[in-house]
Order: C-alpha cells, then structure tokens, then sequence
C-alpha cells in the first residue's frame, strides 16, 4: 500500500500541482474476485434512479427471440450496449469529490479495492411499447358468448401473463386492455368477438329504442333487467361500459352513449362485409343504421377506413390501423404498397401511433418517404421501391 511520500513522487512524475487537487487520495487495487463480464452497468435517467431509490422495481421483458425491453411501472426503454474507451471501474463504497471533504487532513489516504472493470454499458431510449403482440394474443380465442363450444380450450392469459409476454410497462398494458375493449372472464383476459360484440350493442341501442330512452342517460338497472335473459349481465354491463360513460344521479347508475365509437363500430360493421363501397352509399346506408339521434361523420373512420376520391365513384373501404406492422419501415411498406401516394391527410392516421416522444408526423414522413407536388397538392410516396 503506497503511503504519502509515494503519492506525492507520484504527483511529481506526473507534473501535477497537488495543491489544485483535493487532499484525499483514493489508492486503488485489484481485488481477488476482480474480473470484467462479471456486473453490468446500466446509465439510468434521474427519474428512474428515484424509482428504484424509492424501493420500486425495473424489469426487463422479452422472450429469446425479441429484442430486450427495460420497463418501470408506466415506461418503456429500449436497451443498447454503449462502448467506451475509457475502462469502467466497480469500487465498492467509492466517494466522489462531492462527498469529500476538502479540509480533510492532507495526509488522508483512502485504499479501495476494484471488484469489477468493464469497457461498455447499457443505454437506455424511450420507445413505444410493442403492443401488436397483446391484440394478436387475445384474438387467438376471442370470446363468442356463453354458449361457444370453442370456449371450453381457449388460450388463457392473465394478468401476469400478460406481464411476462408483452414488452410494455404494466400501466401501458393495462391502458390497452382498456382501448381494446378486453374484460376479464373468470379470472382470464378476454376480447369479444366483433360480431357478438355488435350483438351486445344491438340488444342496447333496440331497448334504448323501444323504451325512447335518452342516449345521454341510458340506465344499468333497466338494461339488465330488460337483457339479463338474452346475455350474462356482466356482458351488458361491459358493453355500456366499452361504448359510454358511467355516471351516478339520484344514487342510480345511468351512461351516456359515445356517438363517435358507436358510429365507427356500425361503420367496421357495414364495411368489412365489403371489398369496396361506393361512399355516397355507403354513407346513407350508414347513417340509416346507426341509433336515432347520432349523427356520423367521415372523420370518425380515421385509422379504420380508407376513402379514395380521386375514383369515379368516390370509394371507401376497411383499413384497420392495428392490422399494419408495428415497424417503422414494415409499416410504410405496406401503407405504399395499398397506395402509391398519400396526403398527409389521408397517411396520418396510419402513422400517427408510430411517433416517438416529441417525434412529429411531418419527421417521420421526412424520414420515410419521398414528397412531391401533384396538382398542387403535397403527396408522399415511397423512398425505396415496393415489390
């Protein structure tokens, strides 16, 4: 162990002013476990160092063939291996400058061990959690109702299930269940097929009809007196739940239909039973079909219907944003290849899940296709060619 007059010949060598440096030296040596690939260093943003000093956890999710996640309670980070020229070293209880006093005794040497050295570290980024996989998950046995005989052996996946095969944070998955419409059936998470999905809406909106009831307060005791013989109350329930608002008056239970999730349900509906529609048609057909008292619109068909105006008659047809591929470059190969050239009008809504944090549409168009002007409109369209 070198002592005081060793570490200022040392000094000396080096031409270094000991007086510009704090007094306390640390001497360093090799411990005899000391050995590189045996930890491994992972550079965290300030917030996530307070989540784990706050005793909360980060877990890293991905089976053998994905590629690693890092999540906390409501994130998502990819994880790369950063390399440094500058070899890394594990010192156990290490003090830095901070934590030194400056008017230690000039004669303070502190000898510490290496436990471990490596020359790179895991960065982390933000991204978008890989969610595709939750939907493709649950779609393998959506459920028919209570009389499928397809119900008996259906996939199984509960919450922690879905925590160990879903590269997301848990409040990211959680939220998708909500988006998706998911409900748990005896214990296990589950999304209803379309069309018993639209049965349950229909014995709603008919009652809602027949009882010329408000669409803006459609009472749950009503509703599951009225049904409760049709289907399980906890499938009417789930269905005002998926397509209104709950609220409470006068200690009664009552929802207010969404307009727009309702008319957008009717119109996947009327379109999937269709290649192509004329879109004049289609939308007398579509507002005849839709309750009284709700008013459709095109707008509420973003990410889940294509319309073409520049045909003759105008068409429209089914493109849902959640049947493209989660990849960037997957994503606009296959958007390029149904359309040679978007607006950024009529693109958006196929893109627009695809932003990073503080990421635009305009910068990944940027990034992923080619613009040009035709008639005096800005087109986009592919930057490699599309087989």
């Amino acid at each position: 162990m070198r002592n005081r007059s060793e570490v200022d010949a040392t000094l000396q060598t080096a031409k270094l002013n000991a007086a510009e440096l704090l007094p306390v030296v640390h001497c360093l040596s090799f411990g005899p476990q000391a050995g590189a690939g045996e930890c491994c260093l992972l550079q965290l943003e300030p917030g996530l160092c307070a989540e784990l000093e706050a005793g909360r956890s980060l877990v890293i999710r991905g089976e053998k063939d994905e590629h690693a996640v890092l999540c906390s309670k409501d994130k998502t980070y990819d994880m790369k291996i950063a390399d440094t020229s500058n070899m890394l070293l594990f010192v156990p209880g290490c003090k830095t400058p901070e934590q030194l006093n400056a008017d230690q005794a000039s004669c303070n040497i502190i000898h510490s061990q290496i436990a471990g050295f490596s020359n790179h570290y895991w960065e982390l980024r933000r991204c978008r959690p890989k969610l595709k996989k939750l939907r493709k998950l649950l779609m393998e046995d959506p459920y028919e109702g209570p009389d499928s005989q397809k119900d008996q052996t259906f996939s199984k996946y509960t919450t922690e299930d879905l925590l160990s095969l879903i590269q997301a944070s848990e409040e990211e998955i959680l939220h998708q269940l909500q988006v998706l419409s998911a409900c748990k059936i005896e214990g296990y998470w589950r999304i209803l097929e379309f069309d018993y999905e639209m049965k349950l809406l229909n014995h709603v909106t008919q009652l809602v009809d027949s009882e010329s009831w408000s669409l803006s307060k459609v009472p749950l005791r009503s509703c599951l007196e009225e049904l409760g013989s049709l289907e399980p109350t906890e499938m009417i329930e789930h269905i005002l739940l998926s397509y209104g608002r709950k609220y409470v008056d006068d200690g009664e239970v009552y929802f207010e239909m969404h307009e727009d999730k309702t008319c957008r349900a009717i119109a996947q509906m009327l379109l999937q039973n269709a290649v192509k529609f004329n879109l004049s048609e289609f939308q007398e057909v579509w507002q005849q079909s839709v309750p009284e008292g709700m008013t459709t619109r095109l707008d509420q068909l973003k990410g889940l219907a294509l319309m073409d105006k520049s045909s003759r008659p105008e068409t429209i047809s089914l493109l849902k944003v959640e049947d493209l591929p989660e990849n960037n470059q997957e994503r606009f190969n296959s958007l390029f290849s149904i359309r040679e050239k978007w607006t950024e009008v009529d693109i958006t809504p196929y893109i627009q899940d695809l932003c990073a944090e503080k990421q635009t549409v305009g910068a990944l168009l940027t990034k992923y296709a080619r613009s040009s002007m035709q008639n005096g409109v800005r087109v986009y369209n592919s930057r490699r060619p599309i087989s």
